[in-house]
């Protein structure tokens, strides 16, 4: 329905129930010139005369008697849905829809929902996990998280760490094959892949030489889509892996892995909450995204610092 129209039926409505154009132009906050105007377009609209007007009186006619009762009910859903939308985004309750990579974010992002779930009982989360660029709009996402900038106009972008490719391995295999000297000597070791379950591409490795990030083709031994798999297959002692950061940093911590080619790990990128506008997010997005921005940014449990790395690669050479 066109706004001239709603109008024109609300200034109808209000001058029935209160009997007075003037009434229903005080009630509707607008100028008596703008009711009388709204009126007279329905009347030519309808062809057809809605009231009685007398200079003190004005009473429906049949037909203004007849559209009262068949679009009076219809127009106060309308209303109250209106007033539904605009409370609605001050909300805590309801459904909050949050897209985010199945790699290597996904035990990150189950950390936030799960206490924000204890923040806020009545909120249910539904997560969307794709390694896919996907349609956030199609999707109705409330808040996305994404490696590298947005595939999408108009959202608003929240750093929160750096991703950092450790090529590490376990130390049994450094025991059996010995750790690499430089990028040349991976020729020569068993290297896992990752295979993007979104693209169905072996993607090769990234490190850093010098100031930038060059790709480094590796012939790999084991090749798989899924995170978790190249990780148990690194952590067995089979093969050497590049993992991201935040998936090798507690097993680097606790000497289960071994990071070796220091000069060569390179910063992949920065994680990102991305939004709409602040303004038009629902109450409970913006909680969401304020505990995110919160709880990841610079968290140093995802980030390896450069005393770790050397604490952990002073390892290998017992291992050898």
């Amino acid at each position: 329905m066109a706004i001239n129209e709603l109008r024109s039926l609300s200034t109808f409505i209000k001058a029935a129930e209160l009997g007075s154009l003037r009434k229903a132009a005080q009630a509707l906050d607008i100028s008596p010139q703008a009711a009388s105007k709204a009126l007279a377009q329905l009347e030519a609209h309808l062809n057809a005369r809605l009231f009685h007007r007398t200079t003190r009186v004005m009473s429906l006619t049949d037909a203004g008697q007849r559209l009262l009762e068949d679009v009076q009910p219809a127009l106060l859903g309308i209303q109250r849905a209106l007033a539904h939308a605009r409370t609605a985004k001050e909300e805590f309750a309801g459904p909050l829809r949050i897209a985010g990579p199945r790699t290597t974010f996904q035990p990150i992002l189950w950390h936030l929902v799960e206490e924000f779930c204890a923040l806020y009982p009545d909120i249910q989360p539904d997560v969307l996990l794709d390694d896919g660029v996907g349609n956030w709009v199609e999707n109705r996402v409330d808040v996305g998280f994404r490696l590298g900038p947005s595939p999408h106009e108009g959202v608003i972008a929240r750093k929160l760490f750096p991703l950092q490719l450790i090529v590490c391995g376990a130390p049994a295999y450094f025991q059996r094959y010995g750790a690499p000297g430089s990028l040349a000597a991976l020729a020569s070791h068993r290297c896992s892949a990752f295979r993007n379950p979104g693209t169905g591409k072996v993607t090769p490795w990234h490190v850093r030489l010098g100031e930038q990030i060059v790709d480094q083709p590796v012939v790999p031994a084991i090749c798989s889509n899924d995170e978790m798999f190249e990780l148990q297959a690194v952590l067995s002692g089979s093969v050497l892996g590049q993992l991201a950061g935040v998936t090798a940093a507690p097993y680097i911590r606790s000497g289960r892995l071994v990071p070796v080619l220091l000069d060569h790990i390179p910063e992949f990128g920065n994680y990102s909450v991305y939004f709409g506008s602040r303004t038009s997010q629902p109450v409970r997005a913006r909680a969401f995204i304020d505990l995110a921005v919160k709880r990841l940014t610079d968290n140093p449990a995802y980030l390896l610092s450069a005393e770790e790395l050397r604490d952990g690669y002073r390892r290998v050479r017992g291992t050898e």
